[in-house]
């Protein structure tokens, strides 16, 4: 896979972080389909973060499609497709989130799907980069809004 789960990456701003950061740590993904990476240490201000624990996780994989679809040949008569399958790669990352005092944390799961027309891939390669290009900025430009919205409720 051409994402790397390896070393430090930065993490977005956050209301009341400073600098986050995280390092990621090779894991044994759960299939041969993914990657897997644990988060073994948090730099910047993030007061009150725990990094990855087994009852306690804070994960990131990405998964790519399992059964790739190719485009099915076009109706004869028409030229038109039928029913056009998806290829799904898939980003999920896992942390372990307290709810209440004397409890043990429950793992709070944030995903992000790609599905991207079969064939969309080869013929239009350049326009399937430019949604996960626009998709990454706006995460990534609204991280602090997507966190605040996370906790308020507020959008």
């Amino acid at each position: 896979m051409a994402i790397s789960l390896a070393g430090p990456i930065t993490g977005g701003a956050q209301t009341g972080f400073t600098t986050p950061g995280y390092t990621l740590t090779a894991d044994k993904a759960i299939d041969v389909n993914s990657n897997q990476a644990i988060v073994s240490a948090v730099t910047g201000t993030q007061t009150g973060v725990r990094v990855h624990a087994i009852s306690d996780p804070f994960t990131v994989a990405v998964s790519k499609p399992k059964n790739p679809s190719v485009l099915p040949s076009p109706n004869p008569v028409t030229g038109k497709y039928g029913n056009v399958p998806f290829n799904r790669t898939s980003i999920i990352v896992r942390k372990g989130v307290n709810f209440a005092a004397n409890n043990a944390p429950l793992v709070a799961i944030g995903r992000v799907y790609l599905d991207i027309p079969a064939g969309g891939d080869a013929f239009d390669a350049a326009n399937v980069r430019a949604l996960c290009s626009a998709l990454i900025g706006q995460l990534n430009g609204q991280s602090a809004g997507v966190g605040d919205a996370a906790v308020t409720g507020v959008i």
